[in-house]
């Protein structure tokens, strides 16, 4: 008997020790990593959690059938179809739903760890989940575990028919099932399932926030949103069921039967759809989906319009960059004209005269008509639109429905800004996207962190990985965190300017965001989507 019991102890310590051999038994099967060479954490690369159907490539994705032999999870090179940002080549494959896990030598079954999950931005069109651009070193060195998660872009993923084959969406429902992967299987690597923390830039917070609304199971307890939410006007669009026969139209195949067009689209190499859907001048993002029996419906309604019951009690860290469309405005995407107004504005409104265009204009730049003195006004007014002012209304709208809510602006100019560093941009503040190397270890940065970098990196790593723990990005001060954040109330809209020092300070931009409360307020009736209950 004392040799049974000695043997169960020791197989008991062993389990809780450090894991040394990266080999874990999933519900799924067994699944071997590699040891990182940056840091102490294992890695378990290219793992899929879902299988794209190839006859239907633009509807749900099947399960993953269970490993016979142990997968090696080695390698994280895969990439849904797109045209890929760095190397401007169109790329990728349908075998792409892969998911990759970092896990800190100290996890262990006596050491559950909480579990942060990264949904990547690119419009809904590009983006991938490898460690060329999102390398974990920084946040896992805080004790968390950290998973990216590929899912379908661009037409594979947002071809949205209104039909039950391709309903729309997928890209978001695939995001969906990695989470209940993710659920299912993280105990084996020593996370705690009841604690998982989704986040995501830009579209890949506009993806936090529509897993956020939906109505399927809570897969996770707390959210971060970094320049981006369901309620920008870039984040939903109507359905174009043109799209299949325009598409099949540029490859050869004319016909006005979209069934048709679909079926032949599934069976041409995805780099020739990517390429038309270019050439074509379509975008594929996110929609209404109608309700079809026996079809999992992801997005039931317009954001304008959704109630948050998820949002009860939740811990929610959202924030935007002080000048997001900087970066755009320098290299073209952000039109420095007095076009901008209306362009823009469309986007959000269905409006029925120019009054209101005019008044929006006044605001910004009076009745100055010279550009080149207006690059700083006309930047205010975009990066209001598509960012910052939608982040404000949703996180009222977080308020209304018991959420905590952390908000932040990151202001930070530093050698590590990660468009303007790409784009060569030397102009002081922080454009879209900026941030994102200060989470990351972005492996085409090859110069190590300035010491003003590295203490940003410290702390925003810190703060992201505290409130992953302990639903609160600054549960004491230290001599890193000096600062106590505090969350917002209805009486005061508190938020952390992170700078190169850390400030609290209340009502960011509160001329022009009172101005458009005013102005959205008035014109509800005109917002794309809302419906007056």
């Amino acid at each position: 008997m004392k040799f049974i019991i000695l043997q169960l102890l020791c197989f008991i310590g062993a389990w809780a020790s450090p894991r040394l051999d990266p080999l874990v038994y999933s519900k799924r099967g067994l699944i071997r990593g590699l040891q990182a060479t940056d840091g102490d954490y294992a890695m378990f690369l290219g793992i899929p959690y879902a299988l794209v159907n190839y006859t239907n490539p633009f509807g749900p994705s099947l399960p993953y059938p269970d490993f016979e032999e142990t997968f090696e999870a080695i390698d994280d090179s895969a990439i849904c179809p797109q045209l890929e940002d760095f190397s401007n080549q169109i790329t990728g494959s349908l075998d792409c739903l892969h998911l990759n896990v970092y896990v800190p030598n100290t996890a262990t079954s006596l050491n559950r760890l909480p579990v942060l999950v990264w949904i990547y931005g690119g419009g809904f069109q590009i983006g991938y989940a490898s460690r060329y651009v999102y390398g974990p070193k920084y946040l896992v060195r805080n004790d968390v575990i950290v998973v990216t998660i590929n899912y379908r872009v661009g037409p594979y993923g947002f071809m949205c028919l209104d039909t039950p084959d391709v309903p729309g969406n997928q890209g978001l429902k695939d995001q969906l099932n990695a989470l209940r992967w993710i659920k299912e299987n993280i105990d084996a690597f020593g996370g705690d399932a009841n604690k998982v923390t989704i986040f995501g830039e830009s579209a890949g917070a506009g993806s936090v926030d529509f897993q956020l609304l939906s109505k399927q199971e809570k897969l996770f307890d707390k959210v971060i949103m970094q320049s981006g939410t369901t309620l920008g006007p870039w984040a939903i669009v109507e359905s174009n069921p043109n799209a299949p026969t325009i598409l099949a139209d540029k490859l050869g195949f004319e016909t006005e039967d979209t069934i048709e067009a679909i079926n032949f689209l599934a069976s041409v190499d995805p780099k020739l759809v990517i390429a038309v859907a270019i050439e074509s001048n379509l975008s594929f993002m996110p929609c209404v989906e109608k309700e079809f029996e026996g079809v999992e419906r992801f997005v039931a309604e317009h954001p304008i319009n959704s109630e948050i019951p998820k949002a009860k009690n939740i811990p929610i860290l959202t924030g935007y960059n002080n000048k997001e469309m900087l970066v755009g405005a320098n290299i073209g995407l952000g039109h420095l004209d007095l076009d901008v107004f209306e362009e823009y504005l469309s986007m959000a409104f269905n409006f029925e005269d120019d009054e209101l265009v005019t008044l929006v204009r006044q605001f910004y730049i009076g009745d100055d008509n010279n550009v080149d003195d207006l690059k700083e006004n006309l930047i205010d007014f975009e990066s209001d639109i598509m960012f910052n002012h939608p982040v404000h209304r949703s996180v009222q709208k977080y308020l209304e429905n018991s959420g905590n809510v952390y908000h932040y602006i990151f202001s930070y100019s530093g050698d590590r800004n990660f468009l303007k560093w790409r784009l060569n941009i030397t102009e002081d503040g922080a454009g879209h996207a900026d941030e994102i190397s200060y989470l990351f270890d972005v492996s085409i940065m090859k110069e190590p962190p300035t010491e003003e970098d590295q203490l940003v990196i410290d702390r925003i790593t810190t703060m992201w990985t505290n409130f992953v723990k302990y639903g609160n990005p600054t549960p004491e001060a230290t001599d890193l965190l000096p600062v106590q954040w505090t969350p917002v109330t209805k009486e005061v809209l508190t938020y952390l300017d992170i700078d190169s020092e850390l400030t609290l300070k209340k009502r960011p931009f509160h001329d022009r965001m009172a101005f458009l409360d005013l102005f959205f307020t008035m014109n509800k009736h005109l917002l794309k989507g809302y419906k007056d209950n």
